[in-house]
Protein backbone atom coordinates (compact mmCIF):
# COMPACT_ATOMS: atom_id res chain seq x y z
CA UNK A 1 0.00 0.00 0.00
CA UNK A 2 2.58 2.12 0.79
CA UNK A 3 4.56 1.72 -2.21
CA UNK A 4 1.44 2.43 -4.11
CA UNK A 5 1.20 5.73 -2.37
CA UNK A 6 4.75 6.54 -2.94
CA UNK A 7 4.46 5.68 -6.61
CA UNK A 8 1.10 8.06 -7.07
CA UNK A 9 2.92 11.16 -5.08
CA UNK A 10 5.78 10.55 -7.34
CA UNK A 11 3.89 10.72 -10.72
CA UNK A 12 4.72 13.38 -13.17
CA UNK A 13 1.38 13.96 -13.79
CA UNK A 14 0.51 14.52 -9.73
CA UNK A 15 3.53 16.40 -8.90
CA UNK A 16 2.35 19.33 -12.02
CA UNK A 17 -0.83 19.43 -10.43
CA UNK A 18 0.90 20.01 -7.24
CA UNK A 19 3.61 22.29 -8.76
CA UNK A 20 0.75 24.43 -10.28
CA UNK A 21 -1.35 24.54 -7.23
CA UNK A 22 1.14 25.68 -4.98
CA UNK A 23 2.49 28.30 -7.73
CA UNK A 24 -1.56 29.65 -7.59
CA UNK A 25 -2.01 30.01 -3.95
CA UNK A 26 1.26 31.52 -3.86
CA UNK A 27 0.74 33.62 -6.57
CA UNK A 28 -2.81 34.80 -5.14
CA UNK A 29 -1.01 35.51 -1.80
CA UNK A 30 1.20 37.80 -3.10
CA UNK A 31 -0.90 39.74 -6.03
CA UNK A 32 -4.41 39.78 -4.91
CA UNK A 33 -6.79 39.34 -7.80
CA UNK A 34 -8.22 42.44 -9.68
CA UNK A 35 -11.93 42.66 -10.73
CA UNK A 36 -13.59 44.66 -13.60
CA UNK A 37 -16.12 47.07 -13.90
CA UNK A 38 -19.35 44.89 -12.88
CA UNK A 39 -17.77 43.82 -9.25
CA UNK A 40 -15.27 46.84 -8.47
CA UNK A 41 -17.57 49.37 -9.54
CA UNK A 42 -16.76 52.76 -12.18
CA UNK A 43 -17.86 54.28 -14.74
CA UNK A 44 -19.25 53.75 -18.17
CA UNK A 45 -19.65 56.47 -21.05
CA UNK A 46 -21.55 56.43 -24.03
CA UNK A 47 -19.63 58.75 -26.58
CA UNK A 48 -21.11 59.53 -30.21
CA UNK A 49 -18.94 60.20 -33.42
CA UNK A 50 -19.81 63.37 -35.36
CA UNK A 51 -21.06 61.55 -37.93
CA UNK A 52 -21.49 57.81 -39.13
CA UNK A 53 -18.17 55.79 -40.22
CA UNK A 54 -17.90 53.05 -41.64
CA UNK A 55 -16.09 49.56 -39.90
CA UNK A 56 -12.63 50.27 -40.44
CA UNK A 57 -12.74 54.23 -39.23
CA UNK A 58 -15.06 52.95 -36.21
CA UNK A 59 -12.23 50.47 -35.16
CA UNK A 60 -9.34 53.85 -35.40
CA UNK A 61 -11.39 55.13 -32.97
CA UNK A 62 -11.90 52.40 -30.65
CA UNK A 63 -8.10 51.64 -30.71
CA UNK A 64 -6.72 54.65 -30.46
CA UNK A 65 -9.25 55.71 -27.52
CA UNK A 66 -7.75 52.19 -25.67
CA UNK A 67 -4.64 53.57 -26.49
CA UNK A 68 -5.46 57.25 -25.41
CA UNK A 69 -6.55 55.72 -21.83
CA UNK A 70 -3.72 53.72 -21.04
CA UNK A 71 -1.54 56.61 -21.24
CA UNK A 72 -3.67 58.02 -19.01
CA UNK A 73 -2.75 55.33 -16.49
CA UNK A 74 -6.34 53.92 -16.42
CA UNK A 75 -6.44 50.05 -15.85
CA UNK A 76 -9.58 47.70 -17.11
CA UNK A 77 -10.78 49.94 -19.65
CA UNK A 78 -12.99 48.51 -22.45
CA UNK A 79 -13.87 50.26 -25.73
CA UNK A 80 -16.29 48.69 -27.49
CA UNK A 81 -18.18 50.22 -30.84
CA UNK A 82 -21.75 50.12 -31.46
CA UNK A 83 -23.31 50.35 -34.52
CA UNK A 84 -21.25 53.51 -36.74
CA UNK A 85 -22.25 55.91 -34.20
CA UNK A 86 -21.69 54.92 -30.68
CA UNK A 87 -18.52 54.36 -29.10
CA UNK A 88 -19.15 52.44 -25.15
CA UNK A 89 -16.15 53.06 -22.59
CA UNK A 90 -15.85 51.49 -19.24
CA UNK A 91 -13.49 52.32 -16.89
CA UNK A 92 -13.08 50.32 -13.47
CA UNK A 93 -12.44 51.88 -10.32
CA UNK A 94 -13.48 55.05 -11.04
CA UNK A 95 -15.44 56.61 -8.15
CA UNK A 96 -15.64 60.09 -8.13
CA UNK A 97 -16.98 62.89 -10.82
CA UNK A 98 -13.50 64.57 -11.10
CA UNK A 99 -12.07 61.55 -12.12
CA UNK A 100 -15.04 60.41 -14.74
CA UNK A 101 -14.88 64.74 -16.20
CA UNK A 102 -11.33 63.79 -16.89
CA UNK A 103 -11.93 60.91 -18.99
CA UNK A 104 -14.72 62.83 -20.46
CA UNK A 105 -12.49 65.10 -21.56
CA UNK A 106 -10.05 63.14 -23.12
CA UNK A 107 -12.36 61.30 -25.33
CA UNK A 108 -14.17 64.20 -26.31
CA UNK A 109 -10.48 65.81 -27.13
CA UNK A 110 -10.21 64.73 -30.97
CA UNK A 111 -6.48 65.32 -30.56
CA UNK A 112 -5.79 67.28 -33.53
CA UNK A 113 -2.86 69.82 -33.43
CA UNK A 114 -1.99 72.35 -35.24
CA UNK A 115 1.21 75.19 -34.34
CA UNK A 116 0.24 78.48 -35.92
CA UNK A 117 2.40 82.02 -36.49
CA UNK A 118 0.92 84.84 -38.54
CA UNK A 119 -1.46 82.60 -39.58
CA UNK A 120 0.78 79.60 -41.07
CA UNK A 121 0.44 76.58 -39.64
CA UNK A 122 4.04 75.39 -39.29
CA UNK A 123 3.63 72.38 -36.97
CA UNK A 124 0.45 69.68 -36.43
CA UNK A 125 0.54 66.52 -34.24
CA UNK A 126 2.51 64.59 -36.89
CA UNK A 127 5.16 66.57 -36.46
CA UNK A 128 5.75 65.84 -32.62
CA UNK A 129 8.67 63.39 -32.41
CA UNK A 130 8.92 63.23 -28.36
CA UNK A 131 6.25 64.66 -25.32
CA UNK A 132 8.05 64.81 -21.90
CA UNK A 133 6.42 64.57 -18.44
CA UNK A 134 4.20 67.82 -17.12
CA UNK A 135 5.35 69.35 -14.51
CA UNK A 136 2.81 71.73 -12.03
CA UNK A 137 4.11 74.28 -9.92
CA UNK A 138 4.00 75.37 -6.55
CA UNK A 139 1.10 78.71 -7.93
CA UNK A 140 -1.02 75.77 -9.98
CA UNK A 141 0.63 76.71 -12.92
CA UNK A 142 1.41 73.72 -15.41
CA UNK A 143 3.71 72.83 -18.05
CA UNK A 144 4.06 70.12 -20.92
CA UNK A 145 7.09 69.84 -22.62
CA UNK A 146 7.27 67.99 -25.93
CA UNK A 147 10.19 68.34 -29.31
CA UNK A 148 9.15 68.84 -33.11
CA UNK A 149 10.65 67.86 -35.56
CA UNK A 150 13.62 69.41 -37.92
CA UNK A 151 11.67 70.43 -40.53
CA UNK A 152 8.83 72.02 -38.53
CA UNK A 153 11.33 73.79 -36.13
CA UNK A 154 13.10 75.18 -39.82
CA UNK A 155 9.48 76.45 -40.93
CA UNK A 156 8.83 78.12 -37.77
CA UNK A 157 12.39 79.93 -37.67
CA UNK A 158 12.18 81.16 -41.47
CA UNK A 159 8.70 82.80 -40.48
CA UNK A 160 9.71 83.99 -37.17
CA UNK A 161 12.80 85.69 -38.54
CA UNK A 162 12.97 89.43 -36.77
CA UNK A 163 9.51 89.26 -35.47
CA UNK A 164 10.34 89.81 -31.50
CA UNK A 165 7.01 89.37 -29.54
CA UNK A 166 5.00 88.25 -31.98
CA UNK A 167 1.98 86.24 -30.97
CA UNK A 168 2.58 81.96 -31.52
CA UNK A 169 -0.69 80.42 -30.99
CA UNK A 170 -0.99 76.56 -30.06
CA UNK A 171 -4.74 74.93 -30.99
CA UNK A 172 -6.26 71.60 -29.87
CA UNK A 173 -9.28 70.42 -32.17
CA UNK A 174 -10.09 73.87 -33.41
CA UNK A 175 -13.19 74.34 -35.52
CA UNK A 176 -11.87 73.90 -38.86
CA UNK A 177 -13.44 75.61 -41.80
CA UNK A 178 -16.48 76.31 -39.87
CA UNK A 179 -18.35 79.48 -39.49
CA UNK A 180 -18.55 81.15 -35.91
CA UNK A 181 -21.50 83.24 -34.50
CA UNK A 182 -20.44 85.01 -31.36
CA UNK A 183 -21.93 88.44 -29.32
CA UNK A 184 -20.70 91.49 -30.67
CA UNK A 185 -18.24 91.87 -27.39
CA UNK A 186 -16.57 88.63 -28.80
CA UNK A 187 -16.36 89.80 -32.37
CA UNK A 188 -14.99 93.13 -30.99
CA UNK A 189 -12.24 91.62 -28.53
CA UNK A 190 -11.37 88.62 -31.67
CA UNK A 191 -10.43 91.77 -33.69
CA UNK A 192 -8.30 93.48 -31.43
CA UNK A 193 -4.71 93.28 -30.05
CA UNK A 194 -6.06 91.30 -26.82
CA UNK A 195 -4.57 87.78 -28.38
CA UNK A 196 -1.27 89.54 -29.52
CA UNK A 197 1.35 89.02 -27.07
CA UNK A 198 3.29 92.33 -27.48
CA UNK A 199 3.13 93.23 -31.03
CA UNK A 200 -0.17 95.24 -31.37
CA UNK A 201 1.21 95.49 -35.73
CA UNK A 202 1.13 91.87 -35.38
CA UNK A 203 -2.65 90.44 -37.20
CA UNK A 204 -5.36 89.95 -35.05
CA UNK A 205 -6.77 86.57 -33.68
CA UNK A 206 -9.20 86.62 -36.32
CA UNK A 207 -6.99 87.70 -39.17
CA UNK A 208 -4.44 84.72 -38.22
CA UNK A 209 -7.66 81.70 -37.97
CA UNK A 210 -9.47 83.04 -40.30
CA UNK A 211 -5.81 82.44 -42.82
CA UNK A 212 -5.08 79.21 -40.85
CA UNK A 213 -8.01 77.40 -40.55
CA UNK A 214 -10.79 78.96 -42.61
CA UNK A 215 -12.84 80.47 -39.87
CA UNK A 216 -14.99 82.74 -40.43
CA UNK A 217 -16.29 84.62 -37.51
CA UNK A 218 -19.67 86.63 -37.47
CA UNK A 219 -21.49 88.72 -34.99
CA UNK A 220 -24.66 87.47 -33.66
CA UNK A 221 -27.14 90.98 -34.76
CA UNK A 222 -30.49 88.66 -34.43
CA UNK A 223 -29.69 86.65 -37.97
CA UNK A 224 -32.87 84.35 -38.84
CA UNK A 225 -31.50 80.21 -38.82
CA UNK A 226 -31.79 81.08 -42.56
CA UNK A 227 -29.43 84.23 -42.68
CA UNK A 228 -26.74 81.90 -40.93
CA UNK A 229 -27.18 78.73 -43.26
CA UNK A 230 -26.78 81.27 -46.36
CA UNK A 231 -23.38 82.58 -44.63
CA UNK A 232 -22.01 78.83 -44.10
CA UNK A 233 -22.41 77.75 -47.47
CA UNK A 234 -19.56 75.71 -48.23
CA UNK A 235 -18.47 74.97 -44.02
CA UNK A 236 -18.04 71.63 -42.81
CA UNK A 237 -20.11 72.63 -39.68
CA UNK A 238 -21.50 76.42 -37.62
CA UNK A 239 -19.91 77.03 -33.97
CA UNK A 240 -22.80 79.33 -31.79
CA UNK A 241 -21.14 80.91 -29.01
CA UNK A 242 -23.17 82.19 -26.41
CA UNK A 243 -26.21 82.96 -29.01
CA UNK A 244 -30.09 81.68 -27.92
CA UNK A 245 -30.11 78.17 -28.41
CA UNK A 246 -33.03 77.93 -30.60
CA UNK A 247 -30.76 78.58 -33.63
CA UNK A 248 -29.24 75.40 -32.57
CA UNK A 249 -32.43 73.21 -33.01
CA UNK A 250 -33.43 75.01 -35.93
CA UNK A 251 -29.95 74.94 -37.74
CA UNK A 252 -29.71 71.04 -37.21
CA UNK A 253 -33.25 70.54 -39.07
CA UNK A 254 -31.54 71.96 -41.99
CA UNK A 255 -28.98 68.73 -41.67
CA UNK A 256 -26.36 71.20 -40.95
CA UNK A 257 -23.63 70.20 -38.27
CA UNK A 258 -23.70 72.58 -35.38
CA UNK A 259 -21.68 72.97 -32.35
CA UNK A 260 -23.04 75.13 -29.53
CA UNK A 261 -21.23 76.39 -26.72
CA UNK A 262 -22.58 78.02 -23.81
CA UNK A 263 -21.29 81.07 -21.62
CA UNK A 264 -20.49 79.38 -18.22
CA UNK A 265 -21.56 81.06 -14.79
CA UNK A 266 -18.42 84.11 -14.33
CA UNK A 267 -16.77 83.39 -17.56
CA UNK A 268 -15.32 85.82 -19.68
CA UNK A 269 -15.26 86.86 -23.26
CA UNK A 270 -11.29 86.02 -23.31
CA UNK A 271 -11.94 82.63 -21.86
CA UNK A 272 -14.94 81.58 -24.03
CA UNK A 273 -12.79 82.23 -26.63
CA UNK A 274 -9.99 80.13 -25.64
CA UNK A 275 -12.16 77.50 -24.83
CA UNK A 276 -14.29 77.79 -28.62
CA UNK A 277 -11.40 77.54 -30.47
CA UNK A 278 -9.11 75.04 -28.14
CA UNK A 279 -6.11 77.92 -28.08
CA UNK A 280 -3.01 77.30 -25.66
CA UNK A 281 -0.99 80.90 -25.99
CA UNK A 282 -0.46 82.96 -27.58
CA UNK A 283 3.10 82.81 -26.58
CA UNK A 284 5.23 85.47 -27.13
CA UNK A 285 8.07 85.41 -29.67
CA UNK A 286 11.45 85.29 -27.28
CA UNK A 287 14.37 87.67 -29.03
CA UNK A 288 16.24 84.18 -28.94
CA UNK A 289 13.67 82.36 -31.18
CA UNK A 290 13.93 85.44 -33.96
CA UNK A 291 17.49 84.80 -34.98
CA UNK A 292 16.77 82.31 -37.15
CA UNK A 293 17.79 79.09 -35.55
CA UNK A 294 15.52 76.29 -35.48
CA UNK A 295 14.47 75.25 -32.20
CA UNK A 296 12.86 71.82 -31.53
CA UNK A 297 12.20 71.82 -27.73
CA UNK A 298 8.76 73.68 -26.93
CA UNK A 299 6.20 73.50 -24.48
CA UNK A 300 2.63 74.07 -23.73
CA UNK A 301 1.48 75.96 -20.42
CA UNK A 302 -1.47 76.95 -18.29
CA UNK A 303 -2.65 77.98 -14.90
CA UNK A 304 -5.50 76.55 -12.48
CA UNK A 305 -7.31 77.42 -9.70
CA UNK A 306 -6.23 74.70 -7.62
CA UNK A 307 -3.28 71.85 -7.91
CA UNK A 308 -6.11 68.97 -8.58
CA UNK A 309 -7.49 70.94 -11.92
CA UNK A 310 -3.96 71.94 -12.94
CA UNK A 311 -2.78 67.99 -12.71
CA UNK A 312 -6.09 67.04 -14.92
CA UNK A 313 -5.70 69.70 -16.95
CA UNK A 314 -1.69 68.87 -17.80
CA UNK A 315 -2.56 65.03 -17.79
CA UNK A 316 -4.93 65.70 -20.73
CA UNK A 317 -2.81 67.81 -22.86
CA UNK A 318 -0.09 65.01 -22.13
CA UNK A 319 -2.13 62.04 -23.27
CA UNK A 320 -3.47 63.66 -26.17
CA UNK A 321 -0.21 64.88 -27.45
CA UNK A 322 1.32 61.79 -26.53
CA UNK A 323 -1.62 59.29 -28.06
CA UNK A 324 -2.17 61.01 -31.44
CA UNK A 325 -5.62 62.05 -32.85
CA UNK A 326 -8.62 60.34 -33.32
CA UNK A 327 -10.24 60.13 -36.80
CA UNK A 328 -13.00 61.73 -35.86
CA UNK A 329 -14.46 63.57 -33.10
CA UNK A 330 -16.18 62.61 -30.44
CA UNK A 331 -18.93 63.44 -28.00
CA UNK A 332 -19.87 61.91 -24.58
CA UNK A 333 -23.79 61.75 -24.72
CA UNK A 334 -24.31 59.77 -21.51
CA UNK A 335 -22.17 58.76 -18.45
CA UNK A 336 -23.11 56.43 -15.35
CA UNK A 337 -21.48 55.34 -12.17
CA UNK A 338 -21.26 51.65 -11.17
CA UNK A 339 -21.08 51.55 -7.17
CA UNK A 340 -18.76 49.09 -5.92
CA UNK A 341 -20.98 48.53 -2.87
CA UNK A 342 -23.19 46.70 -5.81
CA UNK A 343 -19.91 45.25 -7.04
CA UNK A 344 -18.91 43.75 -3.59
CA UNK A 345 -22.57 42.13 -3.53
CA UNK A 346 -21.86 40.38 -7.36
CA UNK A 347 -18.61 38.95 -5.53
CA UNK A 348 -20.23 37.70 -2.53
CA UNK A 349 -22.68 35.93 -4.64
CA UNK A 350 -20.14 34.38 -6.94
CA UNK A 351 -18.34 33.28 -4.37
CA UNK A 352 -21.43 31.79 -2.77
CA UNK A 353 -22.35 30.23 -6.12
CA UNK A 354 -19.61 28.63 -6.54
CA UNK A 355 -19.20 26.98 -3.44
CA UNK A 356 -23.03 26.12 -3.76
CA UNK A 357 -21.77 24.31 -6.98
CA UNK A 358 -18.62 22.32 -5.62
CA UNK A 359 -21.36 20.55 -2.97
CA UNK A 360 -23.65 20.06 -6.11
CA UNK A 361 -20.89 18.16 -7.56
CA UNK A 362 -19.76 16.20 -4.68
CA UNK A 363 -23.54 15.25 -3.81
CA UNK A 364 -24.60 14.45 -7.25
CA UNK A 365 -21.37 12.76 -7.84
CA UNK A 366 -21.71 10.36 -4.67
CA UNK A 367 -25.22 9.84 -5.18
CA UNK A 368 -24.25 8.17 -8.48
CA UNK A 369 -21.28 5.90 -7.82
CA UNK A 370 -22.26 5.81 -3.89
CA UNK A 371 -18.63 6.21 -3.48
CA UNK A 372 -16.99 8.80 -1.42
CA UNK A 373 -13.65 7.52 -3.09
CA UNK A 374 -14.76 9.19 -6.22
CA UNK A 375 -16.82 11.96 -5.02
CA UNK A 376 -14.10 13.88 -3.02
CA UNK A 377 -11.15 13.40 -5.67
CA UNK A 378 -14.19 14.55 -7.99
CA UNK A 379 -15.05 17.68 -6.14
CA UNK A 380 -11.44 18.04 -5.29
CA UNK A 381 -10.09 18.21 -8.72
CA UNK A 382 -12.64 20.87 -9.75
CA UNK A 383 -11.76 23.22 -6.70
CA UNK A 384 -7.73 22.63 -7.55
CA UNK A 385 -8.79 23.34 -11.18
CA UNK A 386 -10.26 27.13 -9.60
CA UNK A 387 -7.92 28.15 -7.77
CA UNK A 388 -5.30 27.53 -10.97
CA UNK A 389 -7.52 29.14 -12.93
CA UNK A 390 -7.47 32.42 -10.27
CA UNK A 391 -4.18 31.72 -9.76
CA UNK A 392 -3.35 32.21 -13.65
CA UNK A 393 -5.46 35.82 -14.10
CA UNK A 394 -3.44 37.42 -10.75
CA UNK A 395 -0.08 36.48 -12.53
CA UNK A 396 -1.03 38.25 -15.73
CA UNK A 397 -3.31 40.89 -14.15
CA UNK A 398 -6.55 39.91 -15.66
CA UNK A 399 -9.08 41.50 -14.35
CA UNK A 400 -12.16 39.20 -13.76
CA UNK A 401 -15.64 40.22 -14.43
CA UNK A 402 -19.01 38.17 -14.22
CA UNK A 403 -18.85 36.76 -17.96
CA UNK A 404 -15.01 35.69 -16.69
CA UNK A 405 -16.66 34.05 -13.84
CA UNK A 406 -19.26 32.48 -15.81
CA UNK A 407 -16.47 31.01 -17.83
CA UNK A 408 -14.53 29.75 -15.17
CA UNK A 409 -17.22 27.85 -13.91
CA UNK A 410 -18.23 26.47 -17.67
CA UNK A 411 -14.87 25.58 -17.45
CA UNK A 412 -15.06 23.90 -14.35
CA UNK A 413 -18.52 22.11 -15.58
CA UNK A 414 -16.96 20.55 -18.60
CA UNK A 415 -14.31 19.56 -16.46
CA UNK A 416 -16.48 17.52 -14.17
CA UNK A 417 -18.33 15.75 -17.04
CA UNK A 418 -14.98 14.64 -18.52
CA UNK A 419 -14.10 13.27 -14.69
CA UNK A 420 -16.96 10.97 -14.72
CA UNK A 421 -16.03 9.62 -18.26
CA UNK A 422 -12.35 8.98 -16.94
CA UNK A 423 -14.36 7.28 -13.83
CA UNK A 424 -16.56 5.19 -16.14
CA UNK A 425 -13.98 3.72 -18.26
CA UNK A 426 -12.17 2.57 -15.15
CA UNK A 427 -15.08 1.18 -13.66
CA UNK A 428 -16.62 -0.84 -16.70
CA UNK A 429 -13.51 -3.12 -16.89
CA UNK A 430 -13.87 -7.27 -16.55
CA UNK A 431 -11.84 -9.23 -13.49
CA UNK A 432 -8.93 -10.32 -15.76
CA UNK A 433 -5.16 -11.55 -15.16
CA UNK A 434 -2.79 -8.91 -14.57
CA UNK A 435 -1.58 -8.79 -17.93
CA UNK A 436 -4.95 -8.31 -19.92
CA UNK A 437 -5.97 -5.95 -16.92
CA UNK A 438 -3.80 -3.55 -17.32
CA UNK A 439 -3.82 -3.27 -21.12
CA UNK A 440 -7.70 -3.06 -20.44
CA UNK A 441 -6.98 0.00 -18.54
CA UNK A 442 -4.71 1.81 -21.21
CA UNK A 443 -7.01 0.53 -23.86
CA UNK A 444 -9.85 2.40 -21.70
CA UNK A 445 -8.09 5.29 -20.90
CA UNK A 446 -7.08 5.94 -24.44
CA UNK A 447 -11.04 5.70 -24.98
CA UNK A 448 -11.55 8.16 -22.48
CA UNK A 449 -8.93 10.34 -23.50
CA UNK A 450 -10.10 10.46 -26.93
CA UNK A 451 -13.11 11.86 -25.82
CA UNK A 452 -11.82 14.58 -23.53
CA UNK A 453 -9.58 16.30 -26.25
CA UNK A 454 -12.60 15.85 -28.89
CA UNK A 455 -14.47 17.81 -26.42
CA UNK A 456 -11.87 20.44 -25.28
CA UNK A 457 -10.85 20.85 -29.04
CA UNK A 458 -14.57 22.13 -30.19
CA UNK A 459 -15.15 23.95 -26.75
CA UNK A 460 -11.65 26.10 -27.97
CA UNK A 461 -12.70 26.37 -31.52
CA UNK A 462 -16.38 28.12 -30.35
CA UNK A 463 -14.93 29.94 -27.82
CA UNK A 464 -11.90 30.82 -30.13
CA UNK A 465 -14.27 32.65 -32.41
CA UNK A 466 -15.55 34.92 -29.41
CA UNK A 467 -11.88 35.75 -28.42
CA UNK A 468 -11.24 37.38 -31.81
CA UNK A 469 -14.66 38.62 -33.18
CA UNK A 470 -16.54 39.53 -30.58
CA UNK A 471 -15.73 42.63 -27.94
CA UNK A 472 -16.68 43.58 -24.75
CA UNK A 473 -17.66 41.08 -21.77
CA UNK A 474 -18.02 38.36 -24.29
CA UNK A 475 -13.89 38.16 -24.29
CA UNK A 476 -13.55 37.81 -20.82
CA UNK A 477 -15.84 34.82 -20.99
CA UNK A 478 -13.99 33.44 -24.16
CA UNK A 479 -10.43 33.42 -22.37
CA UNK A 480 -11.13 32.04 -18.71
CA UNK A 481 -13.53 29.30 -20.37
CA UNK A 482 -10.34 28.59 -23.14
CA UNK A 483 -8.00 28.96 -19.59
CA UNK A 484 -9.93 26.33 -17.55
CA UNK A 485 -10.26 23.95 -20.79
CA UNK A 486 -6.67 23.82 -21.38
CA UNK A 487 -5.23 23.71 -17.36
CA UNK A 488 -7.92 20.96 -17.84
CA UNK A 489 -7.11 18.36 -20.34
CA UNK A 490 -2.95 19.21 -20.06
CA UNK A 491 -2.48 19.16 -15.77
CA UNK A 492 -5.82 18.09 -13.94
CA UNK A 493 -7.39 15.48 -15.72
CA UNK A 494 -4.02 13.53 -16.18
CA UNK A 495 -3.65 14.27 -12.56
CA UNK A 496 -7.24 12.90 -11.98
CA UNK A 497 -6.84 9.75 -13.69
CA UNK A 498 -3.71 8.78 -11.69
CA UNK A 499 -5.64 9.48 -8.66
CA UNK A 500 -8.56 7.42 -9.82
CA UNK A 501 -6.63 4.55 -10.61
CA UNK A 502 -5.16 4.31 -7.60
CA UNK A 503 -8.61 4.43 -5.60
CA UNK A 504 -10.15 2.14 -7.82
CA UNK A 505 -7.08 -0.34 -7.42
CA UNK A 506 -6.26 0.00 -10.77
CA UNK A 507 -2.54 -0.24 -11.81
Amino acid sequence: MKKRTKRLLLNWRVLLLILFLVGSIATLALKPLTFGIDISGGVALVAQTEHPVDSDTMQLVVDSLQKRLNTLGLRDITVEAQGDQIVLVKVANVSTAEQANQIKAVIESQGVFYMEFTGTIFGTGNDIEYVGIYQIKPDNSWAVPFRISKSAAEKFAELAYGKVGWPVDMFLDPPVNSLMVVPDSVYRLMNSTEFNAEAPEAPTLMERIGKAFNITVVSYANQSADEIAKLAQGKDKIVLIDVPQDLQNELEKMNLTVRYIPREPGESDHQIVVKALGLYGPYSLGEGLTVGEPQQDVQITGSAPDRLTAEQEASTIYTVLKSGSLPVKLTVVGMEFISPRLGEDFKNQALYAGLAALIAVLLIVYFHYRNLRIAIPVASTSLFEAIIILGFAALINWNLDLPSIAGIIAAIGTGVDQQVVITDELLSGEKSTKITRRASVLKRMGRAFFVIFASAATTIAAMSFLLVYFVGTLKGFAFTTILGVLIGILITRPAYAEIAKYLLGED
